[in-house]
């Protein structure tokens, strides 16, 4: 033991028994199963103030001290703590990346963002044993740097004491686990236009493989540096480099989030509560007026139906899929900002500036582990197990939308790029906001004309809402109202934020931000939406069941003629079941009763005569999302087809005028000029036409 290790060590073992006493009996029991203890750094503060100011200005000392204490403590058990470690967590010293200065190198530290990228755990040799292959002598060395030591001075033995040559005895050398991640700033915390500075870390032993990227942590540690090599020869500059001591996450995926006794008996006081929708309807954005329904939808999101790993290994997805299409400035993209704030998984993306390997995952040269190709998750991968909300997804290129049809159907991302191929997880739930092709919505058009995606895309979401601002005079007196107080509110609790002194009092100005406050907190209500997707998996009672199947068979039954159209498909009865699970999940039931059924036939049957109605007959028509183009309109072109064929056999060359096309189509079959160019443009676009020159028009076979 050298000196600093010896000067604090009694101090060390005290605080150990007087506070972890317990916990090392535990860590007794589970070694070397377990090899931390975590020690709260408050603790250390409370047993002496020098001590734990030493820890943050020497830690290079006293972490090894305290290891070596508590390897020296008497134990009742026969254990020795040979490679116990010392995890100080809850450190006051937390220093933003962009914030790291030289006067920080070797202090202790806590870092907060996010994992950017974690290398896979290898094992790094720490003692290596080198054979002189002229005596056979083993002789040791200690690898402490990242270069590799030989015996410098040559063998040990007397006799020999040559310079080699040597071999490493791999199975007598030491060797440790070890993995090298990447800290980025947390984008939340970012000044407008600065980019986020990320930090390389260096994780040892029982630390590695414990986080993946996307994850939200505070890293402890040492800050080192390591000296940049050039070609010709070393820089004068240093990289930062930090040795985790400890790693603790910060937000955990829905089962992972901390729920106390207390918020436990909060929540279940509150799924009694006769109003529980109505509160959490308006705890869902509250800033914005009215759309009690697609809040409606967007809680039953947040709750999720429930995940069924089938026998036969397939799997079914719970989670719910919606869309939000409609006119500018009705608040689609706040919708989306505070969904993802709720999700304790959430990731918000902008369709504009979203790629497909941004979306999915992207294939990079990773600079942390010799320049090899590694696989970097996007933001369907980031929101694994919350909710991914992307936004202006109309603008998005389509060779990125074809790459949104596994993740949301099957929840998983499949690579194969440059050598790497892989499944990735992304079972999340999307919620997508699109804005209509020409600015406004036409109710008289179909949504497939009218949104610039493609229809496999767009029957793949379980829910979709048509937002429509049509001029109302009480309504908009109501919302006027309603955004004016918002502002209000915002504007007194501003000045009193920036103005210390002002005459504002503080009760005034709650009471005014209380229109704006939520039903639920907005944190207790993301710890409800954790607890019913952990512990409540509802059955379905044979009142809902009947319910639901009456329901589809009904609609179904509207398309049994002839030339009826197909009104619904199965996949809207998936939509019904997964909504009606997290309807009973809402009142932490584990039960679906008629009502959770009747909920969501009202919120499906709202959906689907906004969007799947053919605007012809005004009859439901699944093909119109599915297909994009609804019966009415395929019986016309089948008709538009046989005409053209008609009129092309009396003209030589098989082309049909154009104009007396158009005469045939209105005096047979009533069929205006308007339709019949709407749906040659249609024709013309899938390739089952060509124009020969501006006249004329000619089928291709």
């Amino acid at each position: 033991m050298n000196e600093a290790e010896s000067k604090w060590n009694e101090k060390l073992k005290k605080f150990f028994k007087d506070y972890y006493w317990n916990e090392i009996l535990q860590l007794a029991n589970e070694y070397p199963d377990q090899r931390s203890l975590s020690v709260d750094f408050s603790d250390i503060e409370k047993f002496d103030r020098g001590l734990s100011k030493e820890f943050l200005d020497k830690p290079g000392e006293l972490i090894p001290a305290a290891e070596a204490a508590l390897r020296e403590i008497d134990l009742p058990v026969e254990k020795e703590f040979e490679n116990a470690h010392i995890r100080l967590i809850k450190v006051p010293n937390r220093i933003p990346v962009r914030n790291l200065r030289s006067k920080h190198l070797s202090k202790f530290v806590a870092i907060e963002g996010m994992i950017r990228k974690a290398t896979e755990v290898r094992p790094r040799i720490t003692k290596a044993a080198f054979e002189c292959l002229r005596c056979g002598h083993v002789t040791f060395v200690e690898q402490n740097s990242f270069k590799f030591e030989e015996p410098f001075a040559g063998c040990e033995e007397e006799t020999c004491g040559k310079k080699g040559p040597f071999k490493v005895l791999i199975e007598e050398s030491s060797f440790v686990d070890a993995q090298k991640l990447q800290i980025q700033e947390s984008p939340e915390n970012l000044k407008g236009g600065s980019q986020p500075q990320s930090l390389e870390v260096d994780a040892e032993d029982d630390l590695t493989g414990n986080v993946s990227p996307g994850d939200r942590v505070i890293i402890n540690g040492i800050l080192n540096s390591r000296q940049r090599v050039l070609r010709e020869g070393k820089s004068t500059f240093y990289d930062l480099v930090l040795e985790a001591n400890s790693i603790e996450r910060q937000d955990q995926d829905f089962d992972e989030l901390e729920i106390t006794a207390e918020d436990e008996e909060q929540i279940l006081k509150l799924s009694q509560d006769p109003q529980i929708y109505e509160k959490i309807i308006a705890s869902i954005a509250p800033s914005i007026y009215g759309y009690e329904n697609i809040k409606e939808a967007l809680s039953l999101q947040l709750f999720s139906g429930v995940v069924k790993n089938l026998p036969d290994g397939s799997r079914v997805r719970g989670d719910i899929h919606m869309m939000l299409v409609g006119d500018p400035g009705i608040a689609k993209s706040q919708l989306l900002r505070y969904v993802v704030k709720l999700s304790p998984r959430g990731v918000f993306a902008s369709g504009r500036s979203a790629s497909a390997s941004g979306l999915t995952a992207a294939a990079v040269k990773d600079d942390l582990n010799d320049g090899r190709w590694t696989i970097e998750g996007g933001a369907l991968v980031m929101a694994d197990m919350g909710i991914a909300a992307v936004d202006e997804m109309d603008k998005m290129r389509s060779e990125d939308k074809s790459a949104l049809h596994e993740a949301m159907e099957q929840q998983t991302i499949s690579i194969a790029k440059a050598g790497i191929i892989a499944t990735l997880k992304s079972r999340c739930a999307l919620l997508g906001a699109a804005n209509p092709k020409y600015g406004r919505f036409d109710r008289y058009e179909s949504l497939a004309e009218q949104i610039n995606m493609p229809p496999a895309l767009l029957s793949r979401f379980d829910l979709i809402f048509v937002l429509l601002d049509t001029p109302n005079q009480i309504m908009d007196k109501k919302i006027a109202n309603h955004i004016l107080q918002s502002h209000y509110a915002g504007e007194l609790f501003e000045q009193r934020e920036k103005f210390p002194n002002s005459e504002i009092s503080e009760a005034f100005v709650d009471a005014e931000l209380e229109v704006i406050e939520p039903a639920i907190e907005a944190e207790l209500m993301r710890k409800y939406v954790a607890y019913a997707r952990k512990n409540v998996f509802p059955v379905m009672e044979d009142a809902a069941k009947r319910h639901l199947i009456e329901f589809y068979t009904g609609l179904r039954k509207t398309g049994e003629g002839k030339n009826s159209a197909v009104p619904v498909t199965a996949r809207q009865l998936e939509a019904l079941v997964r909504l009606s699970e997290a309807s009973a999940r809402v009142r932490l039931s584990n039960v679906v009763t008629l009502k959770d059924a009747k909920r969501t036939t009202r919120i499906v049957l709202s959906c689907l005569k906004n969007v799947g109605v053919d605007p012809e007959t005004g009859a439901l028509d699944a093909d119109i999302i599915a297909s994009g183009t609804s019966k009415s309109q395929r019986d016309k072109i089948k008709l538009l087809r046989d005409i053209i064929k008609k009129v092309s056999e009396k003209h030589p060359g098989g082309k049909a005028p154009l104009e007396e096309v158009y005469l045939e189509a209105e005096k047979e079959h009533g069929i205006d000029r308007e339709q019949a160019e709407t749906n040659f443009r249609k024709m013309l676009s899938k390739g089952d036409l060509f124009k020969p020159d501006q006249k004329h028009i000619k089928l291709v076979n």
